[in-house]
């Protein structure tokens, strides 16, 4: 029996996670001795999944499935994993796939564990190792059901390469009107930038900005970087920034690999939310800061001053750099 990966698109291609959650979905198909399926909607990539590990993919074509629809995808996902006869079923933990992840195990009389951060630590029992209280902790779950949903966490796993050959079949599940009981009626979505779901790297500010004036250096920063830019929810509510960029655990989570924090001060929200990303830097000129004591790095220091000059730097070294 293959291990099943739903694998996100977006306008025709994979995102990032789809690769992470084929990489993780080949490791655990490896311990099984089974292979890995993917289910990919909509998308005009397949091949590339090979590169990750992928046997199988089940491409499904439907005008209708242009905008995510959490009903409708949790019953592809459903056909899916009971023409494959999957028992396990890889998830990433984005937004849209924690909306049907439930509505999926529901049908597959299945147990989900979100938020996973390694491979299982084994498969017989079924242990996966995941965040808890807010990432401040982790919890070893034993997942006791036939049907097994696990949902990887955003940059916990990584992206591994292991070149596979690669069979796309065309995937035709039965959809209904029943399936399609709620629309989107608009997708507003921000344009030419990294999103702060896809970012390896994230840089955002807060009040210590003074002014949404100031916030072209948050953006030169992000844009030296390759970074998403993000915001505290204090910014957002005094309409600095738009809420698509609050981030804490009100807001977006952030699970990127570097989290560049200027001028915030680090409430308990907003550590919450942060707390998975693998490295902080705080940029404070308060020293007694809580975020001081949840950075790997900090720097007290005037963010005005300090953040041109890191800047500079950053672009000395990539000029010299290549």
């Amino acid at each position: 029996m293959p291990v099943l990966v739903y694998t996100e698109s977006d306008k025709g291609k994979f995102k990032k996670n789809a690769f992470e959650v084929a990489s993780y979905a080949h490791k655990v198909a490896q311990e099984l001795g089974d292979i890995v399926t993917a289910v990919a909607v909509n998308n005009d990539e397949h091949e590339t999944l090979g590169k990750y590990g992928v046997s199988k993919v089940l491409n499904v074509s439907n005008d209708q499935l242009d905008t995510f629809n959490a009903k409708a995808y949790a019953n592809i996902l459903a056909q899916a994993a009971e023409a494959e006869g999957a028992k396990v079923i890889i998830l990433s933990s984005s937004a849209d796939t924690k909306f049907l992840a439930p509505i999926l195990a529901t049908k597959l009389n299945g147990g989900y564990v979100p938020n996973v951060v390694e491979a299982p630590m084994s498969t017989s029992p079924f242990v996966v190792k995941r965040t808890a209280f807010s990432n401040k902790g982790f919890a070893h779950t034993e997942i006791t059901a036939k049907t097994k949903l696990i949902g990887v966490s955003n940059n916990a796993f990584g992206v591994a390469e292991n070149e596979t050959a690669v069979n796309v079949e065309d995937f035709s599940p039965a959809l209904g009107d029943g399936d399609f009981t709620t629309r989107s009626v608009e997708v507003d979505k921000v344009m030419g930038k990294v999103t702060i779901a896809d970012a390896d790297i994230v840089v955002s500010g807060g009040r210590g900005l003074k002014g949404p004036e100031n916030w072209g250096m948050v953006e030169d920063l992000a844009e030296v970087l390759g970074a998403a830019t993000a915001c505290s929810k204090p910014v957002s509510d005094l309409g600095w920034r738009p809420h698509s960029e609050h981030v804490g655990q009100t807001g977006k989570p952030v699970a990127s690999n570097l989290y560049i924090a200027i001028g915030i001060s680090g409430a308990i929200q907003h550590l919450a939310g942060v707390s998975a990303s693998k490295t902080k830097v705080v940029i404070n000129n308060d020293p007694e800061a809580p975020f001081f004591k949840a950075a790997d790095y900090g720097i007290v220091g005037d963010a005005f001053e300090v953040v041109p000059e890191l800047i500079e730097k950053l672009k000395e070294f990539k000029a010299q750099n290549g």
